[in-house]
């Protein structure tokens, strides 16, 4: 008779195999959650190469433009729903077609509330990728460069930021439409003072001037830099109908958006003039202005102030600008796309309407 030796592990060897499957469940499952951003609007923006597709078929039915695209390096766009704003759009990115973009994003109220308010800083993120409607879209190698070098009271890294924040993951499928490999580099800019900003961008430029040097990009051609902002917000919705809410006002608010843009943003950019960009975009919140509701008024003027010291200190003096078009959602009204799940976030009409641009900034070649 053959008796059966049953040799049972110890209890403390159990407990350390379950411990330690537990350990690398939790562990895995972090990583996946923390690798690809996960898409915040998915009504606004298509996510799909069907419907990508379809959308940029229309545009290029519809936009005629024909500005130029040597030496632009830098823009700024909007972020609002493609069937309100892709007319607006559409301008610009057929002009951009770069390795990689660096975008600097607005910190909505969404994200600030969910940040506790954070000012004074930029804020990046540790995704290894964003959802793009062609594939996922790689973060360039620059932003650990920034991580690194850039001084730790200028910015935090936060993830949750970043994933319901929706005005830099907007212009993701434009991008990846013209270019499938396209690398991005996302910065959410908070509010701050002009000269934090000065300081900031100062040696935020020499990061990048840096890793342009040592990896031969050049600006425009390889690397871009994108402003993301929407104009007003107008309409008894956002607390902001100063003129009224009939066809009249509409054209008084409109007119003034526009002169703003022009005022700011065509001709050469100085230090001056970004200032006086400041100005405008940043009256007291006491005073109802306009210009207030700009959404992207604190990222407007730091990428300004970036994106102009980069071209200095790479000895191209002033950069240059031009509006290419400007639309909001009363006068545009939908894009007349069918057979898509595109939609709209927000109603239009003459009491809640939003205003969009986009414009270039061309560097001065030796």
């Amino acid at each position: 008779m053959i008796t059966e030796i049953k040799i049972l592990p110890t209890r403390n060897i159990i407990i350390a195999i379950c411990l330690t499957i537990v350990f690398y469940i939790s562990l895995s499952s972090k990583i996946y959650s923390q690798e690809i951003r996960p898409i915040r609007d998915d009504v606004g923006f298509c996510w799909t190469v069907e419907e990508i597709n379809m959308l940029m078929k229309l545009l290029a039915e519809n936009d005629k433009s024909n500005f130029p695209s040597e030496n632009l390096i830098a823009a700024i766009t909007p972020h609002d729903d493609f069937l309100y704003a892709g007319m607006v759009y559409a301008p610009l990115f057929k002009l951009i077609n770069s390795k990689e973009v660096v975008i600097f994003g607005v910190t909505h109220g969404t994200a600030r509330h969910a940040m506790n308010d954070p000012q004074n800083i930029l804020i990046l993120d540790e995704y290894d990728f964003w959802k793009g409607p062609y594939k996922n879209v790689k973060i360039s190698p620059l932003r650990e460069k920034i991580k690194a070098e850039l001084e730790s009271s200028y910015f935090i890294v936060s993830n949750k930021a970043h994933s319901v924040e929706h005005s830099i993951e907007a212009l993701i499928p434009f991008l990846q439409y013209y270019n499938r490999n396209i690398r991005i580099m996302p910065i959410m800019v908070t509010q701050m003072s002009l000269e934090r900003m000065n300081k900031i961008s100062s040696s935020l430029s020499d990061i990048m001037i840096n890793y342009m040097n040592f990896n031969n990009l050049k600006p425009g051609k390889d690397i871009f830099f994108l402003i993301s902002s929407d104009a007003n917000h107008y309409g008894e919705d956002f607390d902001n109908a100063k003129f009224g809410e009939d066809l009249n006002a509409h054209e008084k608010a409109t007119s003034l958006d526009k002169q703003i843009a022009e005022e700011s943003f065509s001709g050469e950019i100085t230090d001056a003039r970004i200032k006086s960009v400041a100005g405008k975009l940043w009256k007291s919140d006491n005073n109802k202005d306009i210009s207030l509701l700009w959404c992207g008024r604190y990222t407007i003027v730091f990428g300004l102030s970036t994106v102009s010291q980069i071209a200095f200190k790479l000895g191209s003096g002033n950069i240059s600008g031009k509006v290419f078009k400007y639309s909001d959602t009363f006068t545009e009204g939908v894009l007349p796309l069918k057979g898509t799940t595109l939609g709209i976030t927000a109603p239009f009409s003459l009491k809640h309407w939003v205003g969009f641009f986009s414009a270039g900034f061309y560097i001065n070649r030796n």
